[in-house]
């Protein structure tokens, strides 16, 4: 490794963690607020009327079928266009925020993706898993609590892990709308330097948060899995 590296690494670390925790917040809280909303959304999906899934459809077709840069242009400089109207109802101040709008639209993305992995988790429960629930007297509620949802997010979370993955790494477009996530510093630090080999450094920590999460995700998978004897649970790749 040359010199030129390290010394750019030693000059702008500071600026680099600072941004990788801004992109960790935008991950995390996109996905958590994706995470609180995807269930019922998901059970909608699956047992839901046509009827009443036709509005959640539109939304996910809409969401899956456009580009998340589009999103973030439509949330962040499309809601100035009715400054007024959102500050009439006290919103102006949170779209205004890049920050807020940049979690707002992973969420909303994150929402749509979770939503249809947990469905297919939600349809791939056995059958008679949830006949023998009902056979011992448990209740609907009970039964999504005790057996359809337990077993849903078991096998959809190998794919759930894919999902926040590649949200991580789609953050790096927040930088666009003016947040100073780890992609954001570092075409600040490249803008004042001309130092391309700033990009070598972030490029690294995306891959370090990445394999960071692959292992905790792993690790929390084969927790959920450790009753199933003889069950080798496969990981996020």
């Amino acid at each position: 490794m040359s010199m030129a590296l390290i010394d750019t690494l030693a000059q702008n670390w500071p600026k680099l963690i600072d941004g990788v925790g801004t992109t960790l917040a935008l991950t995390g809280l996109g996905a958590l607020i994706a995470a609180m909303a995807a269930p019922p959304l998901a059970l909608l999906r699956a047992q839901g009327s046509a009827l009443a899934q036709a509005p959640l459809r539109i939304y996910i077709s809409f969401i899956r079928g456009t580009p998340i840069l589009a999103q973030l242009f439509l949330v962040f400089y499309g809601s100035g266009q009715f400054r007024v109207e959102l500050q009439s109802l006290g919103l102006w101040g949170f779209f205004r925020d890049p920050f807020n709008c940049a979690v707002l639209v992973f969420a909303i993305n994150s929402c749509a993706y979770q939503t249809e992995i947990l469905r297919g988790g939600i349809q791939a429960v056995a059958p008679g898993e949830i006949e023998a629930g009902r056979a011992i007297g448990m209740s609907r509620l009970t039964v999504l609590r005790r057996i359809v949802f337990p077993h849903a997010y078991r096998i959809a979370w190998p794919a759930l892990g894919n999902e926040i993955i590649l949200l991580m790494k789609a953050s790096a477009l927040a930088s666009v709308v003016t947040v100073f996530d780890l992609m954001g510093r570092t075409r600040q630090i490249f803008s004042r330097s001309f130092d391309f080999s700033i990009y070598f450094w972030a490029a690294v920590l995306y891959l370090a948060m990445t394999i960071s999460f692959v292992l905790l995700w792993r690790l929390a998978e084969r927790r959920l899995s450790r009753h199933m004897t003889g069950h080798t649970p496969q990981g996020v790749q």
